[in-house]
C-alpha cells in the first residue's frame, strides 16, 4: 500500500507538471524515477524505453505503466498511469465543455513551458548519453541513429533504426561481457502476459465486427479510438491525423473544434493522447471523455503488460545483451534527433529563447532546484517574454 501511494503522489506530480511531449516526458521520469529516486538503474530505464519504441501507442505513458509495475505489480501500472493521465484528461474535459473558444495555443506562458521541455530533455539526453554510449562503436550507433530519425522522418524510421541497431550491436558486442548486475522486480507471470496479447489481438478483431452489427454510437466511438491507439508509432502527433479521419470526415466534429482541441491539448501537461479525451467530450460530454480516454489507452496497457515478461527473460540472455547495447546507443540518438525536431525547432525562435532555456537548465542541472520550482519559473518567464 505505501509503494501504490507513493506512486501516485510522484506520478501526479508529473502528470501535473510535464509539459513538451512525449521526449520531454521520458526526460522527466529519468529525472524523478531514475536520478532522484533510484527505482530502476539507468540500463532497465533504457531497455524498457527501447521497448516501448518498438511498441504502438504513447511511448512515454508505457514507460510510465511499465515503472509503475515493476514497483507494485499490475496495480502499481494502473495507479501511475492514473496519476500521470487524469490531470490532462480532467482538463481536456473542462476545455471541451466550457473553453473550446479560447485560443490557448498561442499563450506566452506555453512557449515557456516548451522552453522547460527543452532544459529537461537536454538534461535526460546528457545523462543517458554519458551512461549508454561509454566508446566510440556506440557513440557510432548514436550518430547513425541520429542521423536516419532526422532525415528519414516517417512512421517506422524509428522501429527501423531500432532493429538496425540490434543487428549491429550483437554483431560488434556478441564477444563482450557485460558484469553490470540489474535488480529487477517483476511480478507478473508470462500466462498473465499472454492472456493480455489475446485480449489486444482479439478486441482488434472483434470490435469493427461488433460496430457493424450493432450500430450502437458508443462502440463506434469506442472502435475508432481502440483502432488508433492500437496502429500508431511514433507517439502523439501522429495520432492526431488518424484521429481527424476518423471523425472530423465523418461529422462527428467539425474541423474547427478539432483544430481547438489541438490547441488546447498543447496547453495541458501529459501525454498527447489525451486529445481524445476533448474528442470524446465534444461529441458525448464527459461521458464520451472517459470512453474515448480509456479506448485509446487500452492497447497500451495491454501490449506493455503482455510484452515485459518475455522482455525481461530476453534481456538477460547473455546472447541478446550485444544487441540491447546496440539498442541503447541508438535510443539515445533517438533522443537527440527529437531533442532537435520537433522541440527544438518549434520553440527556439530567438536569442531571449536560448538565453531562457540555457536559465533554466542551469537551475534544474546546476542548481538543483526541484522540477516544479523550474516549471512555474518556465511559465512565467514565457508570459513576460510573450509581452516583449
Amino acid at each position: 500500500m505505501k509503494n501504490l501511494l507513493e506512486i501516485l503522489f510522484v506520478s501526479t506530480r508529473l502528470g501535473l507538471t510535464s509539459f513538451g511531449g512525449p521526449v520531454a516526458h521520458l526526460g522527466y521520469f529519468h529525472e524523478e524515477y531514475i536520478r532522484r529516486r533510484k527505482w530502476m538503474d539507468e540500463k532497465t530505464y533504457a531497455d524498457l524505453v527501447a521497448l516501448c519504441q518498438f511498441l504502438p501507442g504513447p511511448a512515454s505513458s508505457q514507460v510510465g505503466i511499465g515503472i509503475g509495475v515493476m514497483r507494485a505489480g499490475v496495480l502499481g501500472g494502473i495507479v501511475s498511469f492514473l496519476g500521470f493521465t487524469l490531470p490532462s484528461v480532467i482538463a481536456l474535459i473542462v476545455f471541451a465543455i466550457i473553453l473550446q473558444g479560447l485560443d490557448v495555443g498561442t499563450a506566452g506562458w506555453i512557449h515557456g513551458l516548451k522552453l522547460v521541455a527543452v532544459a529537461v530533455v537536454a538534461h535526460a539526453i546528457l545523462g543517458m548519453a554519458q551512461k549508454l554510449t561509454p566508446d566510440l562503436p556506440r557513440k557510432s550507433l548514436a550518430l547513425f541513429a541520429l542521423v536516419g530519425t532526422l532525415l528519414w522522418q516517417t512512421a517506422f524510421t524509428q522501429v527501423g533504426v531500432i532493429l538496425i541497431a540490434a543487428i549491429l550491436g550483437f554483431v560488434i558486442f556478441k564477444n563482450q561481457t557485460d558484469n553490470e548486475t540489474t535488480n529487477l522486480q517483476f511480478p507478473i507471470s508470462k500466462g498473465f502476459a499472454a492472456i493480455c496479447l489475446t485480449l489486444f489481438f482479439g478486441l482488434l478483431i472483434v470490435l469493427p465486427i461488433l460496430r457493424e452489427v450493432t450500430s450502437l454510437e458508443w462502440i463506434a466511438m469506442f472502435d475508432s479510438f481502440y483502432r488508433s491507439g492500437s496502429l500508431v508509432f511514433g507517439g502523439g502527433h501522429v495520432v492526431l491525423p488518424l484521429l481527424e479521419r476518423e471523425f472530423v470526415p465523418t461529422g462527428w466534429l467539425s474541423e474547427e473544434a478539432f483544430l481547438a482541441g489541438y490547441g488546447a491539448a498543447q496547453a495541458v501537461p501529459g501525454p498527447l493522447f489525451t486529445f481524445a479525451a476533448y474528442l470524446g467530450a465534444v461529441m458525448n460530454g464527459w461521458q464520451g471523455g472517459l470512453l474515448a480516454t480509456v479506448a485509446i489507452f487500452l492497447p497500451a496497457f495491454l501490449l506493455i503488460l503482455g510484452t515485459l515478461p518475455f522482455w525481461d527473460s530476453l534481456r538477460r540472455n547473455p546472447k541478446i545483451k550485444g544487441a540491447l547495447m546496440g539498442v541503447n546507443a541508438a535510443v539515445v540518438g533517438i533522443l537527440i534527433s527529437a531533442f532537435y525536431h520537433p522541440i527544438w525547432t518549434s520553440t527556439v525562435f530567438a536569442p531571449i529563447d536560448f538565453a531562457f532555456a540555457a536559465v533554466l537548465f542551469s537551475m534544474l542541472v546546476y542548481w538543483k532546484l526541484p522540477p516544479w520550482i523550474v516549471v512555474v519559473t518556465g511559465a512565467i518567464g514565457g508570459a513576460i517574454i510573450g509581452l516583449f
